[in-house]
């Protein structure tokens, strides 16, 4: 289910102080570096990030060479990789084959976990591949010194642009959590009610089962003249 969106005005019940400071906390924290993977040729690796309707994913992948390799020096041909990127209602978001490099971005249009898998041609003997991968989403998906350079802003505007939308951010994932919560209880009241009306179901099958058992115990002893 696709989270709603909020207004700019900040919810009551999350106060301002709160939101500043982890908004300040998101901010400040380092850049995450590249994954590097090993992929042994015939396999496959999956990785899998959650996504929200709307927001912005960006990935970068490469094969490294081989260790002791110059980094200016070809790669083999065995060293190559297809990707494929899908939704989490299997829509393919991009796929790419038999490539040493390559990237993709795309706005999620489905709310949840988006798949990429990796995997390697066979060879025979087999053969190792190694790949570094980056994976963004959200507010880390915006290149913000581009928007710098582009924009002709000082840092402190950017700073206060880069708060913004992480506060924005901040308030669509506490929305979407609420949500969820709600969702939650809803299902918990109708398995509450289900379960009840089961209950009374259960019990009235018993009593009639009960009450069928003593007439027929009746009618039985009455043919045989023991009553």
């Amino acid at each position: 289910m696709a989270a709603r969106r909020p207004g700019s005005s900040t919810p009551r019940w999350l106060p301002h102080s709160m939101l500043l400071l982890l908004a300040v906390l998101f901010a400040a924290s380092p850049a995450a570096r590249a994954l590097r993977f090993d992929l042994e040729s015939g396999h496959t690796k999956c990785i899998s990030d959650e996504i929200k309707v709307d927001s912005m994913a960006v990935g970068k992948y490469k094969i490294v060479g081989p260790d002791g390799s110059s980094p200016d020096a070809p790669l083999p041909e065995s060293h190559r990789i297809s990707l494929r990127v899908t939704s989490p209602y299997g829509n393919s978001m991009h796929y790419s084959e038999n490539v040493q490099s390559g990237h993709f971005a795309f706005t999620a249009t489905e709310a949840g976990d988006y798949l990429a898998c990796f995997w390697a041609p066979d060879h025979k003997p087999p053969v190792t591949v190694t790949f570094e991968f980056d994976w963004k989403s959200g507010v880390t998906a915006k290149d913000w010194p581009n928007v710098a350079k582009k924009g002709q802003v000082d840092m402190m505007e950017i700073e206060l642009k880069k708060l913004e939308d992480t506060i924005k951010n901040i308030h669509e994932e506490m929305f979407y959590l609420r949500e969820r919560e709600e969702e939650m209880q809803n299902m918990n009241k109708q398995t509450n009610s289900r379960m009840g009306w089961l209950g009374f179901l259960s019990l009235g099958i018993c009593l009639s089962v009960a009450g069928l058992q003593l007439w027929h115990l009746k009618t039985f002893f009455e043919r045989k003249k023991l009553l």
